[in-house]
């Protein structure tokens, strides 16, 4: 081989190389530009994941602060309801025992209905009804 033909080469081989890192860097450029588009595409997917499952989502509005109070003031009135129900019902059944009460109602019975004691057991009751000729 005569120099002139390697200098060619050579001369060939540099181009060759100056081509393929210009190619290189076009692609290294294309590569960097596509890496950056996918890491905003990651913050915004990132940023609307946060508004629709993360914390900001689960933050109260002003107006929603009270709501956990009123469920107690409606548990509260539930209870408070409860209790009167109840006062009233134990002394409505205090008042209907007194011997006035009683005696009252004993006059409103039918004629053929037994007269029972309150004071017996139901056993006593069933006892004392079955051995009444």
């Amino acid at each position: 081989m005569s120099t002139a033909t390697l200098r060619d080469e050579n001369e060939r081989l540099k181009a060759l190389l100056a081509e393929t890192q210009a190619a290189l860097s076009e692609h290294q450029a294309a590569l960097a530009t596509s890496e950056e588009a996918r890491r905003r595409l990651e913050v915004i997917l990132g940023e609307l994941r946060r508004e629709k499952f993360g914390a900001k989502s689960e933050k109260l509005r002003p107006d929603q602060y009270h709501l956990p109070l009123e469920d107690v003031e409606i548990a509260q009135g539930v209870l408070d309801s409860a209790q009167e129900k109840a006062t009233a019902m134990i002394r409505g059944r205090s008042r209907a025992g007194s011997d006035q009460d009683r005696d009252r109602n004993r006059s409103c019975l039918p004629a053929h209905l037994p007269r029972v004691d309150g004071s017996l057991s139901l056993r006593a009751r069933s006892v004392r009804a079955v051995a009444a000729p």
